[in-house]
């Protein structure tokens, strides 16, 4: 019984020793450093905002106007300019102006900052038709066809327009028989473009 007794009480501090060392021995594989360990990829950040220097230089081309594009899941203003004539009195003219930064890719300094449009280079844009109310806007597709962020980007670019959106509504239609609508752009419209404009009644 005492050489049992004798063994066992060697037997577990052995144990006890070996384990030490062997978490030792895998502790001793990794050395410590103060350079970080690239454990992939972090978080890209998105400005969604572009230089002064940048909106200078565009204000300086023409006549400056702010249109809507995609940032961070979200509709973003940004500085453009354009060239109408007659802009008061020209509606078609200002919002064809307007859709066409609209439909063109975004420069490659505005897509390093994070900026898309989601409105597709076939659309078009026309003045009201017979019946239609005197501030209406026809597009060459269905606004309900288009995707719901096109469809935001849209809204809130011509509401920025007191000459498109003197009452902040927007009238849309499209090229058929379908009576325009009004659109406005809200703050949930900004924060969530993917979520249908909310529209109003026929004026």
């Amino acid at each position: 019984m005492r050489r049992s007794e004798r063994r066992g009480h060697r037997t577990a501090p052995a144990l006890a020793g070996a384990a030490l060392c062997a978490v030792l021995a895998a502790g001793c594989g990794i050395r410590t450093t103060s350079v970080p360990v690239d454990a992939g990829a972090a978080p890209s950040r998105v400005p969604c905002a572009m230089p002064a220097e940048d909106a200078a230089a565009q204000a300086r081309s023409g006549i400056p106007v702010q249109v809507y594009l995609v940032c961070a899941s979200q509709l973003v203003t940004v500085d453009r300019a354009v060239r109408v004539q007659g802009a008061g009195s020209d509606r078609p003219a200002v919002a064809t102006e307007l859709l066409d930064e609209l439909r063109r890719q975004p420069a490659a300094d505005e897509r390093q900052a994070g900026f898309s449009t989601a409105v597709p280079r076939t659309l078009r844009v026309f003045g009201p038709r017979p019946g239609d109310a005197k501030d209406a806007l026809r597009l060459n597709e269905q606004p309900e066809d288009l995707s719901a962020e096109a469809l935001a980007q849209v809204v809130c670019t011509f509401a920025d327009s007191e000459s498109l959106a003197p009452g902040d509504t927007v009238t849309l239609g499209g090229p058929g028989d379908y009576p325009a609508r009004g659109y406005l752009c809200t703050a949930e419209t900004k924060a969530s473009p993917k979520a249908v404009p909310s529209t109003v009644g026929v004026p």
